[in-house]
């Protein structure tokens, strides 16, 4: 068995020091309307706060038949701008497959140690928009 790497108090994650990934949004889910919420039909969930956070917390409210994994609706994730979304899917454990959750996205979850993580990457010419 590899021996596990230790990070240090003052080092971040693997997967910005290693990898170059960047923090991009804290979803954390909700049972509470909240104002400005903007709804995401094929996932059948409500959005809002990502667009006025200055840390990048986007409230998730879902409805009863929302498709996606319990874990994704009840776990609040962290989600990671990448480059290459298949390569940072290689060897992990992927519970919701890469879609387009809006025009220019595209996203995937992964659990890491029970936690949810979304993997998302844009297409660069929609970011200067």
């Amino acid at each position: 068995m590899a021996e596990k790497e230790i990070r240090h108090d003052d080092e971040p994650p693997a997967v910005i020091a290693k990898l170059g990934w960047r923090y991009h949004h804290l979803g954390i889910p909700t049972t509470v309307p909240r104002q400005d919420e903007k709804y995401i039909a094929q996932f059948k969930m409500y959005v809002s706060g990502f667009s006025s956070s200055p840390y990048g917390i986007e409230w998730m409210r879902f409805e009863p038949e929302c498709p996606l994994p319990e874990i994704i609706q009840t776990v609040p994730h962290v989600a990671f701008e990448v480059d290459d979304l298949e390569a940072a899917l290689q060897g992990q454990d992927v519970i919701f497959p890469p879609g387009v959750p809006s025009e220019g996205v595209r996203a995937a979850m992964i659990v890491h140690n029970g936690a949810p993580v979304e993997l998302i990457t844009f297409r660069t010419q929609l970011r200067s928009i």
